[in-house]
């Protein structure tokens, strides 16, 4: 196996492993301050708000100069000391600025972001900011550390690290559950001693996570000094280099805002940020394991076939792309459509609590093969570097969701809302993928539209009964009322099994249906089992 393919199984193991421990971590946190309920929503709009900071500054300095000309100056006589030590100054200045005025700024902000939390929901969200707001230090640093490292060829710290986070996390969150008790959704009882354990253990594993890097750093074999002469670092061409990309996260962080400050009115008794979160989480657990590490090793294919101006072959890619991640995700749809109980119970701590959860996941599964059709559409203008057209149907979408997230506040009731916004954020996102595939079919004179959407309904056909032999198995074992949603433990048991029954039944309709896509589809997983080449 060469460097490259060794680097690439080591970088998915990571990042399966990070996603498992990632959902370890939002477990043991959901068992700590519960997933329905003021504090809980305090503490995850002030923990939310670093990540929303963060983004727009990775976008618009990392994006815009770290990352294009780490590599450049990595040729450079001295291996690119001078300009690196240069960029860490600017980074870190930035960053401590940023997270000083973001810290002195926590209670505008947690108002900014939920302004029908209560007074004490506000003081409450704005302790744990306090807390918090650190971290777009550490987060900088991470990023700062780890592109270089990628620069250097030097992989494993930058995927593994985030790893060693959830460890400290979960530690710090066991921690909490052993002095103080679990489930502290409510606001009574709340101490400076729970606040510090709570919002100190989220901070500190993000301390841990740059740390980490900084051991691996001498392997670069940059001495990094501060140099505060910031002349030819690339200030002036921020606004050309980041461009549309910046603008674009720009606009969604905008839609994000709007969302958190409508939801914000059902936070209490119903479902609302916390479980927003969580439900994207277990949405985005198949996009990112399936489009993803299948969808980015078909966009280099697309890259090299645009670059040499082979536009035939690049339509062919997007065709056989968009199959090839349907076949998958179509089946995986049905699947979590029928668990989406047991899986959201999960994450919360009784039936009701998992029952509201699950309204919110199924509105979100509605977008799920859309959004993997958008992933290949999106890097197709990317490949022809056309960052422009994707800003536009993107704004497009932020613009449906901000609208969608208030007819849903004049529509649904609290105990509905949060599914309200999860399902108009899904109806913004297919309205911007048939956009956006117009545009693209528009561009490239045709990407074979016909051949995949009739795949789609193909796979659709054999989802359907998948689906009702699934539901038909969670029935049988109890449903709602059953053993599988009892605690978290079965519930991750029941929903392997009724996943697991529901796509067997898939499979087995599509070998029915004779889809030429199952063939090469099990293929490709064969090749990724351990042991495989």
């Amino acid at each position: 196996m060469s460097s490259l393919g060794r680097a690439s199984v080591i970088i998915g193991a990571g990042t399966l492993v990070s996603r498992v421990t990632g959902l370890l971590r939002t477990i043991v946190l959901v068992a700590a301050i519960g997933a329905v309920g003021k504090a809980s929503d305090a503490f995850t709009v002030a923990n939310t708000l670093p990540n929303s900071i963060f983004a727009i500054i990775s976008t618009g300095l990392l994006t815009a100069v770290i990352v294009p000309q780490i590599v450049r100056v990595s040729a450079d006589p001295d291996g690119g000391r001078a300009f690196i030590s240069k960029l860490f100054t600017l980074g870190t200045v930035v960053l401590i600025v940023t997270a000083a005025i973001a810290t002195a700024a926590s209670p505008w902000l947690v108002q900014l972001y939920a302004p029908d939390f209560t007074a004490d929901q506000l003081a409450l969200g704005t302790a744990f900011a306090y807390w918090c707001m650190p971290q777009i230090l550490f987060y900088g640093l991470y990023a700062l550390l780890g592109e270089t490292l990628n620069a250097r060829r030097i992989f494993t710290p930058f995927t593994w690290a985030p790893i060693v986070n959830n460890f400290v996390s979960i530690a710090g969150f066991v921690l909490f559950i052993v002095l103080f008790g679990s489930d502290r959704s409510g606001l009574e009882g709340w101490t400076p001693e729970m606040v510090t354990v709570l919002g100190g253990t989220a901070t500190v594993g993000i301390v841990v996570q740059a740390g980490v890097l900084m051991l691996f750093w001498r392997r670069t074999g940059i001495h990094v000094r501060p140099d505060f002469r910031w002349r030819g670092v690339g200030l002036n061409q921020i606004g050309r280099l980041a461009g549309w990309t910046f603008l674009m996260v720009i606009a969604g962080q905008l839609a994000g805002l709007v969302q958190s400050r409508v939801v914000s009115a059902a936070s209490g008794g119903n479902a609302a940020q916390t479980v927003m979160g969580n439900a994207w989480l277990i949405f985005m657990l198949p996009y990112s394991i399936i489009v993803l590490s299948i969808g980015t090793a078909y966009f280099t294919q697309l890259s090299e076939h645009a670059v040499a101006g082979r536009h035939d072959e690049v339509r062919g890619d997007v065709a056989r792309s968009i199959r090839t991640l349907g076949v998958f995700l179509v089946g995986g749809t049905a699947a979590l459509a029928v668990t989406a109980i047991p899986a959201s119970r999960i994450f919360t701590n009784n039936r009701a609590d998992a029952a509201a959860a699950a309204e919110v996941l199924l509105c979100f599964l509605v977008a799920l093969v859309p959004l993997a059709v958008l992933f290949v559409v999106q890097r197709t203008f990317y490949a022809y570097n056309d960052t422009r057209t994707p800003f536009f149907f993107t704004l497009l979408q932020c613009v449906l969701v901000v609208v969608s997230a208030w007819i849903a506040a004049a529509v649904f009731p609290p105990q509905h809302l949060a599914a309200g916004i999860a399902l108009g954020q899904s109806f913004a996102s297919i309205v911007q993928v048939i956009v956006a595939t117009w545009l693209l079919n528009r561009r490239l004179g045709g990407i074979a539209v016909g051949s995949w959407m009739r795949a789609l309904v193909r796979f659709a056909i054999a989802a359907l009964p998948a689906a009702g032999v699934g539901w038909l198995t969670f029935v049988l074992l109890g449903g709602i009322e059953g053993w599988m949603v009892s605690s978290t433990v079965l519930a991750v048991v029941g929903t392997m099994i009724v996943g697991g029954v529901s796509m067997l039944v898939y499979i087995g309709f599509l070998a029915l249906l004779r889809a030429p896509e199952l063939e090469p589809a099990l293929d490709l997983v064969r090749r990724r089992l351990p042991g495989r080449r």
